[in-house]
């Protein structure tokens, strides 16, 4: 996407890459933050309470459950069940004992290439803007990034 973000603001040289890559993480975390969705696929570690009830890991959408282990140990397959949905929510559910961690991958791509264009091009308007407005404060996205990220905006009632 840096190259895109160059052409997007005329930038020739190479000069500024270092800012334009940190600017582009920072604009894939607000997007991530505003869909509520991880774009790059990614291992994470969760640690669930085992009550016998249905949890929800937090990263979504999860791709796949790796392990579910206490003490580096991988627990027994009939000790707990789990499940990713048809929205891609994984849900982990432990007949009882301490709390154990379950190592799950998430995300919408493999890479930032994998990602939906409408994604792609509001993260490179998101980092403009905030090239455009050194020094000045960027509050939200604009409208336009927000039509672009909106129809892949998940939202949880609680």
């Amino acid at each position: 996407m840096l190259g895109d973000l160059k052409a997007w603001l005329r930038i020739g040289s190479d000069g500024e890459d270092a800012v334009l890559e940190r600017l582009l993480g920072s604009a894939s975390s607000l997007c991530e933050q505003f869909i509520g969705q991880w774009l790059v696929a990614r291992e994470s570690v969760e640690t669930v309470v085992a009550d016998g009830r249905w949890q929800r890991l937090s990263g979504r959408p999860v791709l796949a459950v790796l392990a579910v282990e206490r003490d580096g140990v991988a627990l027994d397959v009939g000790s707990y069940s789990v499940d990713i949905d048809a929205v891609g929510d994984g849900w982990v559910r432990l007949r009882s004992g301490p709390p154990v961690h379950v190592r799950y991958r998430a995300g919408m791509a493999e890479d930032a290439d994998g990602l939906p264009e409408a994604i792609r091009q509001g993260i490179v308007r998101m980092a403009a803007e905030h090239f455009s407005a050194r020094g000045g404060e960027v509050v939200a996205p604009p409208a336009v990034v927000s039509a672009l990220w909106r129809p892949f905006r998940r939202m949880r009632l609680t």
